[in-house]
């Protein structure tokens, strides 16, 4: 019986005896592990840029509002947009009923344009918060201060930017103590935002958070507050918090009974739920379009397999006739389709990533490069080159020895 070493050179020596019809073998196998390994690599980015963007609450933190946060029911939504406003009374009393909240802060938010000296930016999001937003609220302020709770009674005009308006208006220059006009007011401006960057081609840096009184001053009352509550100390707090804040809301809102809650709660998992079964979804057809493309270059290893114990019939009758056995011709064969394989699914791998890291590097899809995808990558390569290449080295085993040696 041969080795496998030996076994491995007799492979890769009738590989290169017929290099093109090896290279076009392995081209139909690279292109659908290339497609399954840029589909993987790019679900897996989203669902990665999902947890960190969309869902970017915080481990222990829950969120509140009349609307849900996420729908696609429609007619849930303008249901929804007829409950009863959250207010700050609201707030207050969520902070002394619900015992196991830590932070209840609150937030309201509205869009309008933003002016310095001569130029101005659109559509940016203003955000009135309570100041014990600073210790719920994610974003990072990397300049200057928050507003404080005296700040925020006596509604004091001042405010935080984000990036985008820091880098549109001080390009050069310190902002802090700077005026800025937010609609038809101005503001002082106290602190900047760390960068966040785009979610879904929404610029989240386009913000400018002022003081929730300063915002009613100014903006009127008329708008519901959307709270969000800490609760530390592990799930079972968090849940219990959760409960204790629907009990709060309940009793204010006379709800008894059966009657379903007029608000919703959100945390980080009501977010990535819905987004997981859609990306679920998309995974899987995917999955199945380059799992066709696999299938069709292992056939095609197959046939091509079968064009070679043909045409090296007697090549096998010689082996056979100088000692070679049934499971050496075998594992030869075996060993031709899965090198092949191997070959083709390494290139596959080294593609799909390539397009992965181009998506990442030139556009704002997300792609995570995970070590564990290639191996599968690898791992399926092989499984396909043994499951197509079976058959043809069974049939160059099985052949007489006597018969094929009379083969022209």
């Amino acid at each position: 019986m041969l080795g496998l070493r030996d076994n491995l050179f007799l492979s890769a020596g009738a590989l290169r005896v017929n290099r093109l019809r090896a290279s076009l073998t392995i081209l139909g196998l690279t292109m659908g592990v290339a497609t399954l390994i840029t589909v993987m690599t790019l679900v897996q980015g989203a669902n990665l840029y999902v947890e960190q963007k969309i869902a970017n609450l915080g481990t222990n933190v829950f969120e509140i509002a009349r609307t849900p946060f996420v729908a696609t029911d429609f007619a849930l939504i303008v249901k929804a947009l007829r409950h009863k406003h959250l207010t700050i009374d609201d707030v207050r009393a969520v902070e002394r009923g619900c015992r196991r909240c830590e932070i209840v802060g609150a937030k309201a938010k509205s869009t309008l344009s933003v002016r310095y000296r001569n130029r101005e930016v659109h559509d940016t999001s203003l955000a009135g918060h309570t100041p014990n937003m600073s210790e719920v609220d994610t974003r990072t302020v990397i300049l200057g201060r928050y507003f404080t709770e005296m700040e925020d009674q006596h509604r004091v005009p001042v405010c935080l930017l984000g990036d985008t308006l820091v880098r549109e208006f001080f390009p050069r220059e310190n902002p802090i103590g700077k005026s800025v006009r937010l609609g038809n007011e101005e503001f002082t401006v106290v602190g900047t935002f760390e960068r966040v960057g785009s979610v879904l081609g929404q610029d989240q840096d386009n913000v400018a958070v002022v003081p929730l009184n300063s915002f009613f001053r100014f903006r009127g009352s008329r708008t519901s507050l959307t709270l969000q509550v800490k609760a530390s100390g592990g799930k079972g707090v968090f849940e219990a918090a959760q409960d204790e804040a629907r009990v709060v809301l309940r009793a204010r809102r006379h709800l008894t009974g059966d009657r379903e809650d007029d608000f919703f709660i959100a945390t980080p998992q009501s977010y990535i739920a819905p987004w997981s079964s859609i990306s679920g979804a998309f995974f899987a057809v995917f999955v199945m379009v380059s799992s066709i493309s696999a299938v069709v270059g292992g056939i095609v290893i197959m046939n091509v397999m079968l064009v070679s114990v043909t045409e090296r019939t007697k090549e096998i009758g010689v082996r056979r006739a100088v000692g070679a056995t049934e499971r050496d011709i075998l594992r030869q064969f075996l060993a031709e389709s899965v090198i092949q394989c191997l070959v083709g699914g390494s290139i596959g791998v080294t593609m799909g990533f390539a397009c992965a890291l181009a998506l990442r590097t030139y556009t704002s899809f997300p792609a995570a490069v995970q070590s564990w995808v290639a191996i599968l990558g690898l791992v399926l390569s092989s499984l396909i080159g043994l499951f197509f290449g079976i058959y043809p080295a069974a049939k160059a085993a099985h052949l007489d020895p006597v018969a094929a040696l009379r083969a022209e």
